[in-house]
């Protein structure tokens, strides 16, 4: 009989490991879902119907591959992204990633403060009682004690998004989907300068200091490797298939099929409205941009402490959880006050939200070499990166990098 337990305590014991793995990498992509996702994807889909869903399914796998990357330095080297840097290329040179995450992490505290202001304009709240609000309550959510207790909480709230249902109750047309995805007019700027939103806001910087930070603090080992990369993967297919969602019901709903530029993120909601009723598509549509917002601020909050903590050479439980380091304090509430008050200055939110995930668009190169520096000279030689795949992230890395930077560029003209 003891025999017969031990072997059984053997048999579960890696499948528990595994699944206590899951979460960091579900969390990330849960807080790429975020308020400027959603409302750059609506954008896409009201101005250019289904043509931007194709670069959707393409990035699926590059964003798997930045993150994995990301994973395998946290598990492999136990170091943070910023602490890797520091330690490995000297600290002048960790202070350019980190200012790159400092202005990411500050974007998408806008995008976040956007959608919060954002729904409560849409129940008549002013930006002058939810922003104060929404200001005061995020530091309390994130210091609420250690990073497990954060990682549920935002895992909890983020369990809110409802767009896949939205999407298929809108009844798209298969036919149109199919003529728009080849229908790209490449030579407008417009579409590009949309093309390169898209990209950003997939792709933000602070998701690889999360990750790989998150990573390193859960003290994985190469063991668990498999089971992370699972927790990437999924994550990934997950929040791209989010946004999808949010671009074909958006594209789907527009009345009579002429395009829509949308100004406020009230109008978005109100696309929902024919399906799910005024009342309850407003309820539903708050409920998922509201959580989704809450998700990405915690995060990107972590990040950005956890990075500034890494660079500055501090010890990293300095800007974990209840932010042992008080100067931590001064540059978390500066970056949170600071975002919060852009918000409340600019009427229209949802051109501030593309602008923003533009800069992500023209911040990925710097965050992608310097993550494929440290993935070639600081892992062991058995997973190091090299040969074809070295080759494969850098070519479609390049690719998407001028994609974003030459949309930006020529869309701001």
């Amino acid at each position: 009989m003891d025999a017969q337990v031990q072997s059984t305590n053997v048999t579960i014991a890696p499948i528990y490991r595994r699944i206590a793995v899951w979460g960091s990498g579900l969390l990330v992509m849960l807080a790429d879902t975020d308020a400027g996702n959603v409302v750059t994807a609506a954008q896409a889909g009201t101005q250019w119907g289904y043509r931007l869903l194709p670069l959707l399914l393409f990035l699926i796998p590059v964003l798997y591959m930045v993150q994995e990357l990301a994973v395998r330095l946290g598990i492999y080297t136990g170091r943070g992204h910023g602490e890797l840097i520091r330690e490995r290329l000297g600290p002048g040179w960790a202070w350019l990633p980190m200012a790159g995450l400092a202005a990411a992490a500050i974007g998408s505290l806008i995008t976040e403060f956007t959608g919060v202001a954002g729904i409560g304009e849409m129940y008549g709240l002013s930006r002058s009682l939810t922003l104060p609000f929404a200001t005061a309550v995020l530091p309390i959510v994130v210091a609420t004690g250690s990073y497990k207790r954060v990682e549920r909480t935002a895992l909890l709230i983020g369990s809110f998004d409802v767009f896949f249902g939205i999407a298929w109750a809108g009844h798209p047309d298969l036919g149109t989907i199919a003529h728009d995805s080849i229908d790209l007019p490449l030579g407008n700027h417009e579409v590009m300068y949309m093309a390169a939103a898209i990209i950003g806001a997939v792709f933000n910087p602070w998701m690889i200091f999360y990750q790989q930070s998150a990573t390193a603090d859960q003290k994985l080992r190469p063991n668990d490797l498999k089971a992370a990369r699972w927790d990437t993967g999924i994550g990934a297919v997950l929040t791209m298939c989010l946004t999808a969602a949010v671009l074909i019901a958006a594209a789907t709903l527009v009345t009579g099929g002429a395009p829509v530029t949308l100004t406020s993120v009230g109008e978005i909601g109100e696309l929902f409205s024919p399906i799910l009723g005024d009342g309850l598509g407003r309820l539903v549509f708050s409920a998922g941009v509201l959580g989704a917002s809450l998700v990405a601020a915690i995060v990107s909050s972590l990040a950005l402490t956890w990075g500034v903590a890494e660079v500055a050479g501090k010890k990293r439980s300095e800007g974990r959880g209840t932010f042992a380091a008080k100067w931590l304090y001064g540059v978390y509430a500066a970056c949170v006050a600071g975002s919060a008050t852009v918000v409340w200055a600019v009427p229209d939110l949802v051109r501030l939200n593309i602008a923003a995930q533009v800069l992500n668009a023209f911040l990925l190169p710097l965050m992608i070499g310097f993550l494929v520096v440290l993935a070639v000279k600081s892992l062991p030689e058995p997973v190091r990166l090299r040969g074809r795949y070295l080759r494969l992230i850098v070519g479609i890395a390049l690719a998407v990098s001028v994609i974003g930077l030459l949309g930006g560029v020529l869309g701001s003209l």
